[in-house]
């Protein structure tokens, strides 16, 4: 009876102890960059993404995380001069559900996979120079009206469509009770009779 006793008090401790390690709500905030692949390349560059993320950790293997991330690509010169465009960019807001399973969680580096789907609003936004006005101000004079070179946005188009996502990261490091990470994603969006595909990749802080 009394090994019984020590050996479920063994594993309430190191349940305990299990959970301490684990904290129970988890967190991410990146940024990076996003490569543009498939039919998105051909018409926009490498651009650049942040991310934050929050969930929970159900045990040391396996969380849920809610993902927001903001990508933003540039649209490629040849595209613009044949649409009649001085500049433009497409950005691609998404919030994404991506459980998590953690392959290695107890060893110095904590390779992870995640995936999931969600909603992606696309915007494609394109300008040209133009004047604007505004005020300056003089210690003498006061504020004074002026006009200055800008970019103004002449189309707007937005997008709402389903999305996917699948990658795999890796975590290192013990700081502020968390670590370091790198992610990289195959994302895509269901945009009708097409595809909208890009792939992410984030640098920062998670726990």
């Amino acid at each position: 009876m009394k090994r019984i006793a020590v050996f479920g008090m063994f594993l309430g401790l190191a349940g305990l102890a299990s959970a301490q390690e684990t904290p129970r709500f988890a967190f991410s905030a990146g940024a990076g960059f996003s490569q543009p692949v498939h039919s998105l390349e051909r018409s926009t560059n490498y651009g650049w993404r942040v991310g934050l993320g929050a969930g929970v950790n159900f045990n040391h293997w396996v969380g849920l995380m809610v993902d927001a991330s903001v990508d933003s690509l540039g649209v490629r010169n040849n595209q613009l001069t044949n649409l009649g465009y001085g500049g433009g960019n497409v950005n691609l807001y998404s919030f994404m559900l991506d459980p998590v399973v953690h392959v290695t969680p107890r060893g110095p580096v904590d390779v992870y996979l995640t995936g999931g789907a969600g909603l992606i609003h696309m915007q494609q936004q394109f300008t040209q120079p133009g004047v604007s006005r505004g005020f300056d101000f003089d210690p003498f004079f006061g504020y004074y009206p002026v006009r200055f070179g800008t970019n103004v946005v002449v189309s707007d188009n937005s997008l709402n469509k389903l999305g996917i996502n699948g990658g795999m990261g890796i975590a290192f490091g013990k700081k502020w009770g968390g670590k370091f990470f790198a992610e990289a994603k195959f994302q895509r969006m269901f945009a009708g009779n097409f595809h909208v595909d890009y792939i992410p990749v984030t640098f920062g802080f998670r726990r």
